[in-house]
């Protein structure tokens, strides 16, 4: 604990800090940078950024790793696009049902051949990663979605707002992706299944030994995972309108990048959806404002993000290392102290 609050609690408030800071110091260099504007173009970036956060943070929370989401980015917004297309008066309920549960299909795959085959899952899903993007340049036969095929609903979409504050306005996309991130944190600090989540990524064998069901849990972590995918699919689909065989390309890298950014853990067992939110925005905000300074190459600006990432990756292994040294109270020395995450994971096994 520091400060009275948990680790994950001190994460996140530490990068509202950054990002508050971040801001500050692109202000001073770009004019009208705090503006409704440049406001709407990160926010709309960051929707769906944010929910391949939030879908790659729920697979190595238990110790794996999802890299095909880039590709069901891909498949699901040209699929769903290709659906409209044929199917006009189809309204956003349907499309958005369609969409998560393409995601859905492929993340139950992913985490089948994962959870039951046994297979690495870097190995798993860089391999799906091209299945998936071979399938879909097979499918397209060269032909893109255009937003002209498209119901008129989708573009009306693309621009309506929830809400204002000031000059700042508060597109459907981000409140959507906000309102994911909200119900999630709530299933992962509350529910049976978060808790299980961690406790399988916190000690794999000690949670299988415990009695938890580690194969059904990791191939929920990939089929919600694949779903959010999925409704991440339709955003890029209501964002950008034409939709080409190379769409989402990437994506799985800046999931990645955002969840580690925002202090979940590649050895698994710790982070929250709400710290990779803050990650998606942070490395958002660095894009968006580093492409506003024009003595900043784009070479620079991706080495910057790399940096970032190095520096998150070894704070979160250095922080790691430094707690596993604590004992707890009483107990003999040398025994690692129990999360509450993991001890109510068991008691409920």
């Amino acid at each position: 604990m520091t400060l009275g609050l948990p680790p994950e609690r001190v994460r996140e408030l530490s990068l509202a800090i950054i990002i508050a800071a971040t801001t500050l110091v692109f202000g001073l260099f770009v004019e009208n940078l705090v503006s409704g504007r440049f406001f709407l173009r990160v926010t709309s970036g960051v929707a769906i950024i944010a929910l391949l956060a939030a879908a790659q943070t729920l697979v190595l929370v238990t110790r794996n790793l999802d890299l095909s989401l880039g590709s069901m980015v891909g498949v699901t917004a040209y699929l769903t696009g290709e659906f409209l297309a044929s199917n006009p008066d189809s309204g956003p309920i349907v499309a958005i049902g369609l969409a998560m549960g393409i995601g859905l299909a492929m993340g139950l795959l992913n985490g089948t051949i994962v959870a039951y085959g046994r297979v690495p899952a870097i190995v798993v899903t860089l391999g799906m990663l091209a299945v998936y993007r071979t399938w879909l340049v097979e499918h397209a036969e060269s032909q893109n979605i255009t937003v002209d095929t498209l119901p008129d609903w989708l573009s009306d979409l693309s621009r309506s707002t929830v809400g204002s504050v000031g000059d700042f306005d508060i597109r459907f996309s981000f409140a959507l992706a906000v309102l994911v991130v909200i119900v999630l944190q709530f299933c992962l600090g509350r529910l049976q299944w978060g808790r299980w989540l961690y406790a399988v990524g916190s000690h794999p064998e000690s949670a299988r030994h415990s009695g938890l069901p580690v194969q059904r849990v990791i191939l929920g972590a990939y089929a919600a995972g694949g779903a959010l995918a999925g409704l991440a699919g339709f955003l890029f689909l209501v964002r950008f309108g034409t939709i080409t065989v190379f769409a989402g390309a990437g994506m799985e890298l800046a999931s990645v990048a955002a969840a580690v950014v925002g202090g979940v853990s590649v050895l698994g067992g710790s982070g929250t959806v709400l710290g990779a939110l803050l990650g998606a925005f942070l490395i958002d905000l660095l894009n968006q404002g580093l492409l506003r300074v024009p003595q900043v190459s784009e070479f620079w600006r991706d080495a910057i993000l790399g940096v970032l990432i190095l520096i998150a990756v070894t704070s979160d292994f250095l922080v790691g290392k430094r707690l596993g040294r604590r004992w707890e109270p009483g107990s003999r020395r040398g025994a690692p102290i129990e999360t509450s995450a993991e001890r109510g994971a068991i008691a409920d096994a």
